[in-house]
């Protein structure tokens, strides 16, 4: 919904931002340890992304995942593709993305 509003110099201003509604989402419950899960690393091919994913690895591993799987979007501009996410989805129990400008 704009909202349009006259000014006292007879110009006319429409506000964009609308309202807003959302349902709310409940977060997944968070593991209390990595120990013996599969971890799923998403990149989203921005610059400087696979180098922020390594060092979160490298910060993960005393934490003893199971596997370590990676993934890159085609394009960070871009959703990734619902076979990316499902394939993501059946092969992990946890997901770490990073976006790196």
């Amino acid at each position: 919904m704009t909202i349009r509003q006259t000014l006292p110099s007879g110009q006319i201003v429409f506000d964009p931002r609308g309202a807003v509604t959302a349902t709310e989402i409940r977060l997944a419950p968070r593991p209390e340890t990595l120990r013996g899960l599969r971890l799923g690393l998403l990149d989203n091919s921005k610059w400087n992304a696979s180098r922020l994913l390594r060092h979160t690895t490298a910060a993960l591993d005393d934490f003893e995942p199971a596997a370590v799987n990676r993934y890159v979007k085609d394009s960070f501009s871009r959703e990734a593709t619902d076979v990316l996410l499902d394939r993501i989805a059946a092969e992990n129990d946890v997901v770490v993305t990073a976006i790196g400008d």
